[in-house]
């Protein structure tokens, strides 16, 4: 049979004289392509199990994973947020308590004071505030209420500093009242490094006010001891210590000149 006529080639794929090289390679072609297409198709599908696999097995630890990740981050975006508006509202209330005690007028103290603590307890606002009516309270002659804010300071506050200021102010408030066994439980335990100096200096203060010279002088030389050399403060304990007979200045003034003595010796 000779070569099929170019229209019959054409119609139905037929190879003719002129195009049969070209369309073997093409079907070649063309069968690789397929081929290679159901290879993919069988691989894709292979992964496809199994990650259907391993989604089924480990899908929903993975979803409670991300839910506790996505939780925590979402919680801790709302507690910021929360801490910074019961800041925001804690300082207005500040800014009642002290237009209250600029006023001088005792119910209102109260009332700004006792709000502050029922709603904002827990900030360094409402510790600011106990302190600063602690003070209104006390220049206004009421000692209880006075000792009332520095107590409630002194046990709630979470900063450590104005904690220590509320125990060193209520030590000095019970030395006032000869309260003395009070005042020195204030200043028992402990304190932060930078307030050591001045709780000895209180304590040498209520043990001078019971006769016990002794103790006295011992507490305010770790408190001269204690205190920068630059302190104004230091120069209030060196008079406490003056009155009680000793010069910490000349007591410091000897060992160096001890020292120096025998450095000359021994060249």
């Amino acid at each position: 049979m000779g070569a099929h006529p170019a229209w019959l080639s054409a119609r139905f794929g037929f190879p003719g004289p002129l195009q049969s090289p070209q369309f073997n390679r093409t079907v070649i072609g063309q069968n690789k392509q397929t081929f290679m297409a159901k290879h993919l198709d069988l691989e894709e599908q292979e992964q496809l199990d199994e990650l259907k696999h391993f989604w089924k097995q480990y899908g929903d630890l993975i979803s409670w994973a991300l839910i506790a990740v996505f939780g925590a981050v979402a919680a801790w975006n709302g507690y910021q947020y929360w801490q910074r508006n019961q800041a925001a509202q804690a300082s207005v209330m500040y800014d009642e308590v002290e237009r209250a005690v600029q006023s001088g007028d005792p119910a209102k103290i109260d009332r700004s004071l006792a709000d502050m603590k029922d709603r904002f307890g827990g900030t360094t606002y409402a510790q600011q505030a106990g302190l600063l009516a602690a003070k209104a309270y006390y220049d206004k002659g009421n000692m209880d209420a006075s000792r009332a804010a520095l107590s409630w300071v002194a046990e709630k506050a979470s900063d450590e500093g104005y904690q220590a200021i509320a125990r060193l102010r209520l030590a000095g408030l019970l030395l006032e009242t000869k309260a003395y066994d009070g005042a020195l439980q204030q200043l028992s335990g402990a304190f932060p490094k930078d307030y050591v100096a001045l709780v000895a200096d209180r304590r040498g203060d209520i043990l001078a006010a019971q006769g016990k010279k002794n103790e006295a002088k011992a507490e305010y030389e770790k408190a001269y001891k204690g205190l920068d050399e630059r302190a104004e403060y230091r120069r209030l304990v060196e008079v406490k210590l003056n009155a009680l007979g000793l010069d910490p200045a000349a007591a410091q003034a000897k060992p160096a000149t001890a020292a120096a003595t025998a450095e000359v010796k021994n060249k």
